[in-house]
């Protein structure tokens, strides 16, 4: 009998199991969100756009990324919860259909002193396990190649507690690969003293110059007063000779000071663990002034800037040692590895090609592996973040970028694109916050939030189809195919600012004229050497010096919660004052984090309470009902407003409060002028800048550096993170400096600011060792009209030449 398959006519039901197809958030009221509910198809392209401030990072970061994170750290432990960060849920409804989310943000890399590109990517770590192999003189395992690892050698008895206890002898030795002289930094300080103290003064007599050493601070002034060590009365040029090896030079020493026990240190030690242990960049405006002018960095002369002692570099794989290895540029380093062959160490040398494939793929085969990392660009560091996931086998998860565009050439822009579409192909949920309409074009879904910024956003305007946006009627849609003119006259130059033989980085003694009184735009693709040029071997030179130039860099803002716009612009002080002076108190009673602060939430506005593993939990001060003061500041008005209602006010309502009637206050109507100017307008002054998006919080910058009695402003990029509606408004700001004398210098990738600028001073052809050369210098209009670069190409491309 024989038997014959049947088939079913119907086409089987879908599986339950297939209908996870969207992310659900309902109810998001996370910072400025109003209420949003929008669904997120999975294993698609989505893009989240609209003005500077209008929502996005608060819906795709803190809401939907937190989450996730917030809901994987929950499958631990409580044991192993204890160790991890403790995250609070977003203010949302619902959120169904999470999957795992790896975030690839604009957050700068560590900028410690010994962390370079080679060490925050693992490639550095990789390379020490090949020269501990191959590396012929052999000297160690792989902390024998590590500038952090310092080599240690002991000896003595020890006990150990187990059976019969008995004393061992015993000798310890690690061998590292720290130059003992710089401690692995590369460079090496000296401190002129001059700038420490006054010798002609004693201690007493306040001679010390250092910021924050006050002569009543015990842990400074105090600790040398009160030693014992030297005479505190008697003129530090006084000292003898041994007072002066016990001032300067002195081990760690316990003395006691007004009955506490303290540690006393040389004062050479404890500046260089006080100031020099810390990255530049990281410190505050006063100390790093001062830092630049009490210390003289050079090449460490022992380890000619390598970091690494001799046994590390005299070990050699084919002529080449490790220092060799890590200056090379990436796409060299790459080539070299690859002509490598050795079956002990094949999976090291296959994953060591894939990583490094991975930057030249990525636009960074520019880069070097002693690139220290505090040193990078945002868009280059969320580059550098992304490598480790280009060949990762995971799928179904969700990847979240901010503006990974940032820092780009048009003609990387493409490059980029591919990347976020092969994350897609393989099944995974691309979140992106964009504004570059090349980056908008290839979504597959598109949500835009507004329809203004601050309390005027936090709305869905669109969801749906990139075709559907353009004639959607929002700001986005209506500014999507916005496109700038070529001017039709540009400016004439007022004079020239000189550079001559800038050799910085990767540039080849370049000379250059930047003409003054004028728009320039220094355009190129990335690692051409725009940043060199200007920031490295421009701005702190002595012409620069004389022009009066103000540098206006992509350095983050550094503040905590209590930090808004009011205390960073020194906005507050001139509004405090004028709330003493109307109620004839003192000024310290109208600052939160002062006097006036609420005794309950000390100035907070908030109480949290720590729940350990759990998330902490804060709450509205019930004592002040979250406005921060006492209730006795509140009585004080000025013009009809407590202080309280004043740091409520938006820019805009400020600078008419503050500009006529009672409340008239010329310093402080000047400042929220200059913030309104730069786009501003709807931030509160009280608003927190951790709750500001990387858009505003540059152009905060940008109206504090308004302020500084400059010639030349050289700005970084000012486009980064500005809406395609905010680019018109800033072409406007950049104009009226110009027309008001000054000289505007931008770096910039951004074709409208291209267009818009009167001369482009265009470096490359290509990045790395392939740039570092002028290779236009010209209006506009004859760049486009020749065409003869990548940038010329684009442009003309942009403005439909």
């Amino acid at each position: 009998m024989s038997m014959t398959r049947g088939t079913d006519p119907r086409p089987p039901a879908p599986h339950i199991a297939d209908s996870h197809d969207l992310i659900r958030v309902h109810g998001a009221r996370e910072n400025n969100l109003k209420d949003v509910s929008i669904e997120i198809p999975k294993r698609r392209l989505t893009v989240f756009t609209g003005v500077s401030g209008s929502g996005k990072s608060s819906l795709v970061f803190h809401t939907i990324a937190a989450e996730s994170q917030r809901m994987i750290n929950e499958t631990y432990s409580t044991f192993v919860q204890g160790f991890m960060p403790t995250l609070a849920r977003p203010e949302v409804d619902v959120l169904d259909g999470l999957t795992t989310a790896i975030i690839v943000d604009q957050q700068r890399l560590g900028s410690d002193p010994r962390s370079t590109v080679g060490t925050v990517t693992d490639v550095h770590a990789m390379l020490r396990i090949l020269f501990s192999r191959l590396g012929q003189p052999y000297i160690g395992p792989p902390g024998a190649f590590a500038f952090n690892v310092p080599s240690v050698r002991a000896s003595g008895a020890i006990t150990v507690e187990r059976g019969n206890s008995k004393a061992v002898r015993t000798t310890f030795s690690r061998t590292g690969g720290m130059c003992p002289r710089c401690e692995g930094r590369g460079t090496v300080s000296d401190i002129d003293l001059t700038q420490l103290y006054d010798d002609s003064k004693s201690i007493t007599e306040g001679a010390f110059t250092i910021p924050g050493w006050k002569s009543d601070n015990v842990w400074t002034v105090g600790i040398y007063a009160q030693s014992g060590f030297l005479d505190p009365d008697k003129p530090i040029r006084r000292f003898t000779k041994k007072e002066m090896q016990d001032f300067l030079y002195r081990e760690p020493t316990k003395v006691k000071v007004n009955g506490v026990n303290l540690t006393y240190e040389g004062l050479i030690p404890k500046i260089q663990k006080s100031f020099l242990s810390k990255d530049r960049e990281a410190m505050q405006p006063h100390i790093r002034a001062f830092v630049d002018r009490a210390v003289t960095f050079t090449t460490c002369p022992d380890c000619d800037g390598t970091r690494l002692n001799e046994g590390a570099r005299s070990s050699r794989i084919g002529g080449i040692n490790i220092a060799d290895a890590c200056a090379m540029q990436i796409s060299d380093l790459a080539a070299w590895v690859g002509e490598l062959a050795e079956p002990s160490v094949a999976p090291l040398l296959a994953a060591l090609r894939h990583t490094l494939e991975s930057f030249a793929e990525i636009g960074l085969g520019y880069l070097s592996l002693d690139r220290p990392s505090g040193t990078l660009s945002g868009g280059e560091a969320q580059r550098v973040k992304m490598i480790r996931h280009l060949g990762s086998s995971l799928t179904d998860v969700t990847y979240v970028f901010d503006e990974p565009t940032i820092g780009l050439h048009p003609h990387d822009i493409q490059r980029m694109n591919n990347l976020l579409l092969r994350l897609r192909d393989k099944g995974n949920t691309v979140l992106v916050v964009e504004h570059k309409p090349e980056t908008i074009a290839i979504a597959d879904h598109v949500v835009d939030l507004g329809p203004g910024a601050g309390t005027a956003g936090g709305s869905v305007c669109f969801e749906g189809t990139v075709e559907g946006l353009r004639t959607g009627g929002t700001v986005t849609g209506r500014h999507f195919d916005d496109r700038a003119a070529l001017k039709e006259t540009v400016r004439k130059p007022t004079g020239t600012l000189p550079i001559r033989g800038a050799s910085a980085h990767n540039l080849r003694d370049v000379d250059v004229d930047i003409p003054l009184g004028v728009l320039v735009a220094v355009t190129g693709v990335a690692g051409s050497g725009k940043s060199s040029l200007l920031h490295g071997s421009l701005v702190g030179s002595a012409q620069a010096a004389d022009a009066g130039v103000v540098a206006i860099d992509q350095s983050a803002i550094r503040g905590s919660r209590r930090s808004n716009p009011a205390t960073y612009t020194g906005l507050l002080e001139p509004i405090r004052k004028a709330f003493a002076k109307a109620n004839g108190v003192k000024p310290a009673l109208f600052s939160a984090n002062s006097e006036g602060a609420c005794p309950h939430c000390n100035g907070a506005g908030v109480i949290f309470t720590d729940l350990a593993m759990m998330a902490g939990v804060s709450t509205t001060c019930e004592e002040c009902d979250g406005k921060r003061f006492q209730a006795s500041v509140l009585d004080h008005r000025l013009g009809g407003r407590d202080i309280s209602e004043v740091l409520a006010m938006p820019v805009a309502e400020a600078e008419e409060f503050f500009g006529a009637g009672e409340a008239r206050t010329p310093a402080a109507h000047r400042v929220l002028g200059r913030l309104a100017d730069v786009g501003l307008g709807y931030l509160s002054l009280g608003q927190p800048l951790t709750t500001l998006s990387g858009g505003e919080r540059q152009r905060l910058k940008l109206a504090t550096h308004m302020a500084e009695k400059g010639g030349v402003y050289v700005l970084d990029e000012p486009t980064t993170g500005l809406h395609l509606a905010d680019v018109e408004h800033l072409l406007g700001l950049l104009d009226r400096l110009v027309d008001a004398g000054k000289s505007v210098i931008v770096i910039e990738h951004h074709q409208a600011v291209m267009a818009h600028a009167d001369w482009i001073v265009d470096l490359g052809p290509g990045a790395g060792h392939d740039g570092g050369r002028i290779v236009f210098e010209g209006t506009p209009a004859d760049l486009v009209a020749a065409r003869p670069t990548l940038t010329g190409e684009h442009l003309a491309a942009y403005v439909g030449g």
